[in-house]
C-alpha cells in the first residue's frame, strides 16, 4: 500500500486532496500518511464542501483520542505485549500500529471503510510493522485478548458498544473525548490527557481532553503484569 493509493481514495472526496507524512503532536513516535492541509490554498468550492460533508475521509486525520491511546500503549506496552489486539474503528490505524510496535502477538485494524484499512496497512509499513485487517466487526477473530477503541462514542447511540467490547475480549482499552460519563462502571478511568486532532480542525476545547479507560483487569492484576514484563 502506498501514498498514491491513499491519494486516490482522498480525491474521491476532494479533487485536490493529497496525503503527506507527518507525526501527530500527541504521538510523535508514530509517522502517518495524513491529509496535507497545504493543498487548501483557498476556500473550498461549493461542490468540494458538499463532497467532504457527504463522504468525509476520517482516516486522513488523526483524532485526539487515537493519538493519546497510541502514546499510552507505547508507554505501557504490558497492556498488549504478546496479546491478540483488535482496534475497533481504526481510522488511520495509529492505535493498531502502536500495539504492533509495543509487541502485540497480532494487531488488527477493524474498520468498515476500505480506505481506512488501506491507510492502516500503509501506516503500519511506514513504521516498520504489519497489522491484520478486519472489514467487519462480525467477522472478527473469536480469541481476542484486547479490544481497543478511540473516539467511537461520538453518538450516544453507540454507548451499547461498551458492553459489546467487554463481551468480545477479557480486556478493553478505551479512549474518549466526547462523553464525560460513560455510564458503565466496568470501565475505570486511568488518566486524562490533552491532545488535538492532527491536522488541527480547531474543535471545541472540551473535545481535546481525552480520558483513557480500562475494563476487565483490576489495578492489582495490571501491576503484576507490569512486573512480569519488566523482569
Amino acid at each position: 500500500m502506498s501514498a498514491d493509493c491513499l491519494n486516490q481514495h482522498l480525491r474521491k472526496t476532494l479533487a485536490r486532496g493529497r496525503v503527506a507524512v507527518s507525526r501527530p503532536a500527541g504521538c510523535e513516535r508514530i509517522a502517518l500518511y495524513l491529509f496535507d492541509p497545504t493543498v487548501l490554498e483557498g476556500p473550498l468550492s461549493h461542490e468540494e464542501a458538499q463532497a467532504v460533508v457527504a463522504e468525509p475521509a476520517y482516516w486522513s486525520f488523526c483524532w485526539a483520542s487515537g493519538q493519546v491511546l497510541a502514546s499510552w500503549i507505547l508507554d505501557n506496552p504490558w497492556w498488549v505485549e504478546g496479546k491478540r489486539v483488535l482496534d475497533f474503528g481504526s481510522g488511520s490505524g495509529i492505535v493498531a500500529v502502536a500495539a504492533a510496535m509495543a509487541g502485540a502477538r497480532e494487531a488488527i485494524a477493524c474498520d468498515i471503510d476500505p480506505a481506512a484499512l488501506d491507510a492502516a496497512s500503509a501506516n503500519a509499513a511506514l513504521n516498520g510493522v504489519s497489522v491484520g485487517l478486519c472489514r467487519d466487526w462480525a467477522d472478527r477473530p473469536k480469541d481476542l485478548d484486547v479490544v481497543t477503541a478511540a473516539d467511537v462514542l461520538y453518538d450516544p447511540e453507540n454507548r451499547p458498544l461498551l458492553k459489546v467490547f467487554r463481551q468480545a475480549a477479557p480486556r478493553v482499552l478505551l479512549a474518549d473525548s466526547r462523553m464525560k460519563v460513560l455510564g458503565d462502571s466496568a470501565y475505570q478511568r486511568q488518566t486524562t490527557i490533552e491532545a488535538r486532532t492532527w491536522p488541527d480542525l480547531n474543535e471545541f476545547e472540551e473535545f481535546n481532553k481525552v480520558r483513557i479507560y480500562l475494563a476487565g483487569v483490576t489495578s492489582g492484576e495490571a501491576e503484576a503484569e507490569m512486573v512480569d514484563v519488566k523482569k
